[in-house]
């Protein structure tokens, strides 16, 4: 028997690993599993290359709980340990580790939780006593080594047979949740679920595969058949093969569709398309992101891309490793240059993080591209789905941006698509005004913008459909490249201005009828929020029409999403313009009208069927509305 004293300097190295690590204590399980899946893969490698005379036979990994002991047994059949062994890597390595790491973070608790390499003495989150009970695959006694969660520990022979690892955990009183079978199989399912070896977790029953039931006839030709023969299996937890593990060639649509509801089990649509990754230089890099079909309000809450290591889950937070616009996807990442336990500096400064970051973004803006090329006319089909990644994309990216001008779409209100410069060549004639100002109309809401989009669209101008959260920021992204094209929503004005020509409409109504009419409008609108302009427009046109000019607006969605720096210059307030048609027959009513009441009424009937054509009229001003326009029925 031996007894020594871990070399630790830290005091009472053991309440502060629990101290410092509470609020992760339950990934003590995946830290022991993969412990046991590196000494399996590794004693399968040595096998391999003929340095251990041995078979590896059906290794898997045990995970058993004795509620009445209080005790957690993670057994593999691995490499196992010598004495000796033990004493190197259990109390020199893994303890001075222990050390070295608290006696660095100990006065700065936040920044390490659930962010470092653990290892074996994260045992001791949960427990106050652990065993570990080892055979060498050499020729050698098996081990046991004792520690009470003090600076001491025993190192005596044990009498195990059988090749590989036992660590056995006494559940300290604060940690006796672990204790539940629930509480084990959903963190073995949580961090193991694609584990390289398989985990038992308990037995199941299922139907005996070797036996057929009988189906027998009574006297009145009744069928009955005879009930299954039920086994008793070994309960495993993981699939050992996930899909990522395999080539492309190697899969169907299918297996792609049961590997993304496998991921993702309370997810009920199909994803759109995948992306299969595959590197192995500069960097180790496999796994298959998903396009989801997404929200208006980009809801990324659940079922976020998964990150692993050697198929050992270690989070869903990419940030650092997925470039931002793409943490809207879903699927699995899996490197072993990624540490199982990733800080936030850590990805920062590394190299190779940003090298997987580049990689993602081009695998993505290639496969979009192939699938562009490949059949347009389904990609079409998907771009309500997809557009709010590509846009995001496009905004943050400027790689990505020069590669998805290609393949990005814009959609017109008579459902058909432009790419960017397929857009520019259809309109650069029509839409062209005497300055030299190529005016691209957009409308964010076909129904709400209904009139304006008829009045453009009657004189052949096309209307794009732009209603993503973030399209403000992209049109003023778009309009950089080139200071002549203009992105102007179809209801920032008359049409007649939005693309103004050289023959301008002439006014009926002279100078001086002008200065009499507009105080007279002016007055009965009575609201600081619209600005009265007295516009020629055709006689036929509507005299009046309610505008939201094209920067106001744009500033304030941009604002309401965060852009542009204007998050701290206050809300920006609703303004208008009140256009009036000088041309309108209704217009010259309300100037020659004697009547100052009835003048009142016409005016305050047209402002509010401008309003009611912007959704701008509610509550008590529709009401009133309703009863006017009653009154003038009678």
């Amino acid at each position: 028997m031996a007894k020594g004293n871990i070399n630790v300097s830290v005091e009472n190295i053991f309440p502060l690993i629990k101290k410092f690590l509470y609020s992760d204590h339950e990934i003590f399980l995946r830290e022991l599993i993969s412990n046991g899946t590196d000494a399996t893969s590794k004693l399968k490698h040595l096998i391999a290359i003929g340095e251990a005379d041995t078979e590896l036979g059906d290794a898997k990994i045990e995970v058993s709980i004795n509620k009445d002991a209080k005790t957690i047994t993670i057994k593999d059949q691995g490499l196992g340990m010598t004495a000796d062994e033990v004493e190197k890597y259990i109390n020199q390595i893994a303890f001075s580790g222990a050390e070295e790491f608290l006696d660095k973070y100990k006065d700065n608790e936040a920044g390490i939780i659930g962010h470092f390499g653990l290892g074996f003495y994260s045992a001791f989150m949960v427990a106050d006593k652990v065993e570990i009970i080892t055979k060498s695959f050499k020729d050698a006694p098996a081990a046991h080594w004792t520690c009470d969660g003090s600076p001491e520990y025993t190192l005596v022979e044990h009498d195990k047979s059988d090749r590989g690892t036992e660590i056995v955990l006494h559940v300290a009183e604060d940690s006796l949740e672990f204790l539940e079978d629930s509480k084990i199989e959903g963190l073995l399912t949580k961090y193991n679920r694609f584990n390289q070896v398989p985990i038992k977790f308990g037995t199941k029953e299922i139907n005996d595969p070797e036996f057929t039931p009988k189906t027998t006839k009574d006297k009145d030709g009744k069928e009955t058949t005879e009930p299954h023969k039920q086994i008793t299996v070994d309960k495993i937890i993981n699939n050992t093969e996930p899909a990522w593990t395999k080539k492309p060639a190697d899969l169907e649509k299918e297996d792609y569709d049961n590997f993304y509801r496998e991921l993702y089990p309370m997810q009920f649509e199909e994803s759109l398309f995948h992306i299969h990754l595959n590197v192995d230089y500069p960097f180790n890099l496999t796994g298959i992101l998903f396009f989801p079909k997404l929200s208006q309000n980009m809801d990324m809450q659940k079922d976020k891309i998964q990150l692993y290591q050697n198929q050992v889950f270690v989070t869903d937070n990419v940030e650092g490793i997925v470039p931002d616009f793409l943490q809207m996807l879903k699927g699995v990442i899996d490197s072993p240059d990624i540490p199982l336990n990733v800080s936030r500096s850590y990805l920062q400064a590394d190299g190779a993080v940003k090298k997987i970051s580049g990689y993602i973004t081009k695998k993505v803006a290639d496969k979009l591209s192939s699938l562009f090329k490949k059949d347009r006319a389904d990609f079409e089909t998907k771009w309500n789905d997809i557009k709010v990644i590509i846009e995001y994309g496009m905004l943050s990216e400027d790689k990505f941006f020069d590669k998805a001008k290609k393949f990005a779409l814009y959609p017109t209100v008579a459902d058909t698509f432009f790419t960017f410069d397929e857009l520019i060549e259809k309109t650069k004639d029509n839409q062209t005004d005497k300055d030299g100002n190529h005016v691209i109309l957009y409308a964010a809401n076909k129904d709400a913008q209904h009139s304006y989009i008829q009045e453009a669209t009657a004189k052949g101008y096309e209307v794009l459909i732009l209603d993503s959260p973030i399209i403000s920021h992209l049109m003023q992204k778009l309009e950089g490249g080139d200071g002549k094209i203009k992105f102007t929503r179809v209801d920032a004005d008359h049409v007649d201005n939005l693309i103004k020509k050289d023959d301008n409409v002439i006014s009926k109504l002279t100078d001086e009828e002008k200065e009499k009419l507009k105080p007279i409008i002016e007055s009965a609108v009575n609201s600081k929020s619209y600005t009265v302009q007295l516009e020629a427009m055709d006689s036929n046109s509507s005299p009046f029409i309610i505008t939201v000019p094209e920067f106001m607006r744009r500033m304030k969605e941009m604002q309401a999403t965060g852009g542009g720096g204007m998050m701290g210059m206050g809300k920006f307030p609703d303004m208008y313009n009140l256009v009036v048609n000088t041309n309108s027959p209704l217009v010259s009513e309300i100037l020659n009208n004697k009547d100052e009441e009835a003048q009142k009424g016409l005016i305050s009937q047209a402002f509010d069927l401008a309003k009611l054509s912007q959704n701008l009229l509610h509550g008590e001003e529709l009401t009133n509305f309703i009863k006017r326009s009653y009154e003038l029925i009678k």
